[in-house]
């Protein structure tokens, strides 16, 4: 699908997404292999506007087979948006077991991961307001299709990947809950 063939929905999710990759995820450095992949245009934006989960597991299903059958120097990774998809983060998480069942049915376990974002993402043991919650929050719920091949590579080139949770950690409290809104809320365009 063409950018010029989406609704007016559809592209504005795209849009708030890249946002928020080029601003939180790479322009805090949240995630260090992030920038490759988005420099050498090898991520996919794909937008499901339903709101059933079945309808999304369909595209999540879709997707993954567009992935694994794809160069990977192509196409490294996918990021599925789906805005209108569980708004509650209790029920989004509840549909994972969902998600990694499809993983599990197309025998792709070990071959491809699903990491999950959504805008009220809450860790285990935090309160719904800690900022350690944003390294997870998106402008909607996204599930991100990746490589373990690739997640293998640049654990490889980043010898300390075990640390860039807590790094992230020190980074969201010195931003702060204000500085997080305002880098969010402001806008390239």
């Amino acid at each position: 699908m063409h950018k010029h063939d989406l609704s007016d929905l559809e592209r504005s999710a795209i849009e708030d997404t890249q946002q928020w990759l080029h601003k939180a995820v790479i322009g805090l450095n949240l995630c260090p292999f992030a920038k490759a992949v988005v420099t050498k245009q090898q991520v996919r934006f794909v937008v499901c506007m339903d709101s059933e989960p079945e309808q999304v597991l369909k595209m999540l299903e879709q997707e993954m087979q567009l992935l694994v059958d794809t160069d990977a120097a192509v196409l490294d990774t996918t990021l599925l948006i789906a805005p209108k998809l569980l708004p509650n983060f209790l029920e989004f998480n509840e549909f994972l077991f969902d998600c990694d069942s499809v993983v599990a049915s197309m025998e792709l376990e070990g071959v491809l991961q699903i990491a999950d974002f959504h805008p009220r993402y809450q860790f285990a043991g935090t309160q719904p307001d800690d900022i350690s919650n944003c390294t997870n929050r998106a402008p909607y719920p996204t599930l991100h299709l990746l490589r373990e091949e690739s997640i293998d590579k640049a654990v490889e080139a980043f010898p300390d990947a075990s640390l860039i949770y807590e790094r992230n950690m020190q980074v969201l409290e010195d931003l702060g809950r204000e500085g997080w809104e305002a880098l969010i809320k402001s806008r390239d365009r």
